[in-house]
């Protein structure tokens, strides 16, 4: 494995010419500081000011002009149909990323949400496809859902610095404060 130069600047749009891609899953997205690979096994840093989600970006242009795409990678989603409204409204009432489509929703695989969905008359399949679900209410940062045992962190706006929120659990569930985290039949 060779090491490129570092990334300079993130790019809105694809220039003339494209050097190598870097495909990233839903979470990888989400950085700040990282060394990442190329599908051709080349590595390169990645330092920008502040968290950032790359769904936003094309890539990344390294120190010496070339540019690398970003790729959303295939991740293992929940395709669900039915009535897509209160379906959506159970999946945002517990802060979980989805992406949202004229006759379907889809979110990552997980068990306890597809139980519930399909508790709610959903019709659920299970498919391998990029997952690039909506971002905050305010057009930054991501919506942060359950936990089962690993944190996130994110940033709010442009500009504002990395904060972690704290963990905690009882009643079998990971409690996120300040992610406003509702799981279970908890009230609001």
């Amino acid at each position: 494995m060779t090491d490129l130069p570092p990334a300079t600047r993130l790019l809105t749009a694809a220039p003339d010419r494209t050097y190598d891609l870097v495909v990233l899953d839903y979470d990888a997205r989400l950085m700040r500081r990282k060394r990442l690979v190329t599908v051709h096994d080349e590595g390169f840093m990645v330092d920008l000011p502040a968290v950032t989600n790359l769904d936003s970006y094309w890539g990344f242009e390294l120190e010496d002009g070339r540019a690398i795409q970003i790729v959303p990678a295939e991740e293992n989603v929940l395709l669900i149909t039915g009535d897509l409204a209160r379906l959506a409204w159970h999946i945002g009432n517990r802060h979980t990323p989805c992406e949202i489509h004229d006759t379907y929703l889809l979110i990552r695989e997980d068990h306890v949400l597809e139980g519930m969905l399909k508790g709610l008359g959903a019709r659920i399949t299970r498919v391998s496809r990029p997952f690039a679900p909506e971002s905050g209410a305010y057009g930054t940062g991501r919506t942060m859902g359950h936990d089962h045992g690993h944190s996130h962190a994110h940033s709010h706006a442009p500009g504002t610095p990395f904060h972690t929120h704290d963990h905690h659990s009882h009643d079998g569930h990971i409690h996120h404060h300040g992610a406003h985290f509702h799981g279970g039949d908890e009230a609001d």
